[in-house]
């Protein structure tokens, strides 16, 4: 894929999985509550969507940077999202927490989300020192690629603070940044496909297979990682 193409890969879009309508979550809460709130959030999800627009910036312009300099993109694409206000308000709810915005703001990190997919594991990591190398505080890490969840899940997870420069002052936006490979992200894609299929839960005897698919992927990773290793020491 040229240059052209790469740079139209980080379109900013939600995450194309299917999700169960946030409003059916809120439950037992008070609607007129929740409407209200929902009303109140606008310059709460400005400010994240500053954030994620920052990020995406930053992670553009490495994605050229290496193509041309290095001519490897460490980035395959990144898709994004805002939460909505109805699932602002559901989690709060569910958490026990005052559904308001500032509750909002002190208490959860993934309002904002950006989902990088890169070719191989080195490019998950090499992304994640160029955070460190910038200044931009790493408030949490979860390195699923290191210790896998026991569904088999792998990913590493970031809450980043991405510094964002309104006209009177700036303010630090917690940002949830996933990092993870083309095989990673194809089991996530089908294993949560699958999940939303059955309600939630995983259907009787998949358990084994999903595992085993995982680690079908890790394998896979780990493959082509060595293949790219040996092309890089090719003389050309």
């Amino acid at each position: 894929m040229g240059s052209a193409d790469r740079s139209s890969r980080g379109g900013s879009r939600g995450w194309p999985y299917p999700q169960r309508s946030a409003i059916e979550q809120l439950g037992d809460m008070d609607r007129d509550d929740a409407l209200a709130f929902m009303r109140r959030t606008g310059d709460l999800l400005m400010v994240h969507k500053f954030g994620v627009d920052e990020l995406m910036t930053k992670l553009r312009v490495w994605s050229e940077e290496f193509d041309y300099a290095h001519e490897h993109d460490p980035i395959e694409h990144i898709t994004s999202r805002i939460k909505r206000p109805e699932a602002i308000a559901a989690k709060l709810a569910r958490r026990g927490l005052p559904v308001d915005p500032v509750s909002a703001r002190e208490h959860l990190t993934d309002i904002a989300g950006v989902r990088v997919v890169c070719p191989f594991i080195s490019d998950v990591y090499l992304l994640r020192d160029l955070i460190r190398q910038h200044q931009i505080e790493i408030v949490q890490t979860k390195d699923y690629i290191a210790a896998p969840k026991p569904n088999g899940y792998r990913s590493l997870h970031l809450i980043i603070k991405v510094p964002v420069h309104l006209s009177d002052r700036t303010e630090l936006v917690a940002v949830e940044l996933q990092l993870r490979t083309i095989a990673m992200d194809f089991w996530a894609a089908v294993e949560h496909e699958l999940l939303y299929k059955s309600g939630g839960e995983v259907p009787e005897g998949f358990a084994a297979e999903l595992k085993a698919a995982a680690e079908a992927a890790a394998g896979l990773d780990a493959q082509m990682s060595s293949l790219h290793e040996r092309s890089e020491g090719a003389p050309d």
